[in-house]
């Protein structure tokens, strides 16, 4: 962690304090936070957005991982934005998200990702169902311009199933709020009393397929909370560019794995019917499947020699790594368990 650039702005508690105690203000006191790194153009177009909302932030903070000091130059042209720069680089977005939640005394934390750039009526909408105290956690929309995507998992949105597996359908649009067991990273808030109360935000999760909103909230569903997806909080997700290629692939392949068993043990248990359909689910669709199409490569008459043999290897290779994200994900998970 390091230093707030906020500059004479006054500390987030008398700010938080001030402004819910307004006359004529029933919503709660809301802090959006942008998690960035290396990406001060986008952090730009994000924080211009967030200045035209209809119902402003009572307090934005930008807490930045960059080895630079672009993305602080940008958020030096928003005066009333909290900069706060973090030291533990790339790949860190559980201790930005613990560096956000530690600086803000404001009722609701709110986590907008730099390339989600929301639609003005945005935070009036994600606080609305704040108004039922059983309600802990709000999301939103993510559009991301596919063809259909809002009648995509209509059916399905933000659930957790009963084979371990997370469905996902934040672009769909339902017309009405629904209860749901976990929300998109980009398009997310919680009761920073409740998440406190929880154990604040955990870092199991490293690598390149992170799980730590979804810890946050299988805890509060667990705790007895309502999560809901609210589809009229809309921000639009420009997706800015990551790695790709067949390393980054196999990277995410294997990190998909390890942290998901690390977040349904921690979560439900070892013993929870979902953790063990999980596992077995893996073994017989992602190891075993990709053994069979192996297999069946090295049988295609209708493939070349060498690319039956490129192609059975690519398969055996990726059931390796769902044995190991399997495998270290469950020594990760008995470490957690033990450090309890």
């Amino acid at each position: 962690m390091s230093g707030d650039d906020s500059g004479t702005e006054p500390s987030s508690t008398s700010r938080a304090s001030d402004q819910s105690d307004q006359p004529g203000r029933s919503d709660p006191s809301a802090a959006v936070a942008v998690i960035t790194y290396c990406r001060p153009d986008f952090v730009r177009t994000c924080l211009e957005h967030l200045a035209a909302q209809t119902r402003p932030a009572d307090e934005t903070l930008v807490i930045d991982a960059s080895p630079d000091t672009r993305t602080r130059e940008v958020v030096r042209d928003f005066p009333s934005v909290r900069y706060l720069h973090s030291d533990a680089g790339p790949g860190t977005m559980a201790t930005s998200r613990a560096m956000a939640l530690a600086a803000t005394a404001c009722d609701v934390l709110v986590f907008l990702d730099d390339d989600a750039y929301a639609d003005a009526d945005w935070l009036e909408h994600l606080l609305l169902p704040y108004a039922d105290p059983a309600v802990a956690a709000v999301g939103g929309r993510a559009r991301n311009g596919q063809p259909g995507e809002e009648t995509e998992g209509l059916d399905q949105i933000g659930q957790l199933l009963p084979d371990g597996r997370l469905t996902g359908h934040f672009a769909a649009d339902p017309g009405r709020d629904l209860d749901v067991d976990h929300l998109l990273g980009a398009n997310m808030s919680i009761r920073s009393r409740v998440l406190l109360d929880l154990g604040g935000i955990r870092d199991y999760y490293p690598g390149t397929c992170l799980r730590e909103e979804s810890d946050m909230f299988l805890r509060v569903r667990a705790a007895g909370h309502r999560i809901v997806y609210t589809p009229r909080a809309v921000v639009t997700h420009v997706a800015a560019p990551y790695a790709r290629g067949r390393r980054f692939d196999l990277r995410y392949h294997y990190y998909g794995h390890r942290n998901h068993v690390v977040l349904l043990t921690s979560t439900l248990g070892t013993a929870d019917p979902r953790t063990r359909r999980y596992v077995a689910g893996v073994l017989r669709d992602d190891v075993a499947g990709a053994l069979r199409e192996g297999v069946g490569a090295l049988t295609d008459r209708q493939l070349a020699p060498r690319a039956r043999i490129r192609r059975a290897g690519g398969r055996v290779v990726r059931a390796g790594i769902a044995v190991a994200g399997l495998t270290t994900g469950a020594v990760a998970a008995a470490r957690v368990r033990a450090g309890r």
